[in-house]
């Protein structure tokens, strides 16, 4: 009777820290799994919230280089022909020259045809600010540059959430 129950006491130790092991060890490769989904989920989150700060950066490079325009447009209105431009003219070739920085930043992260579109976008600007006109024109030159703009905007928020967590 007594060398039964040495048995079984002999099986419970020997396969009790065997078995503590193997769930330790389930336990353990359980929490690495989890902390690898966390990781990924966090670099996801950091990718998406690059992509959408510089999605509003480039909103403001785009209104601060209409600004820059406008201002350009109205200094030259009531200026001579051949009068000097030359600071407001640099404050506004600035302006395109970060807003076609941030695009390209954003072009090289989206397919060709995106990228084609920045391009585009920013040689209109670039134009924009060569062109001699008066500030009541300003909405007709901008129409073609503000429809580009709401395209690529909109393409920039639906990519931001499209990114996978």
């Amino acid at each position: 009777m007594s060398d039964g129950g040495g048995t079984v006491k002999s099986v419970v130790v020997t396969f009790f820290p065997m078995a503590i092991a193997v769930l330790s060890l389930v336990t353990s490769i359980y929490n690495g799994w989890l902390n690898n989904k966390f990781v990924g989920i966090i670099q996801g989150n950091v990718g998406r919230v690059e992509y959408m700060r510089t999605c509003k950066e480039i909103i403001d490079a785009y209104f601060l280089v209409k600004v820059r325009i406008g201002l350009l447009a109205d200094a030259a209105h009531g200026a001579p022909v051949g009068a000097d431009l030359g600071r407001e003219r640099a404050e506004a070739e600035v302006a395109v020259a970060k807003f076609a920085a941030l695009g390209t930043y954003l072009a090289n992260l989206r397919d060709e045809a995106i990228r084609a579109r920045y391009t585009e976008l920013s040689r209109r600007l670039e134009a924009l600010v060569r062109e001699r006109g008066g500030a009541a024109d300003a909405a007709t030159r901008f129409q073609a540059a503000d429809t580009i703009f709401a395209e690529l905007n909109a393409d920039c928020v639906r990519s931001a959430k499209d990114m996978p967590l």
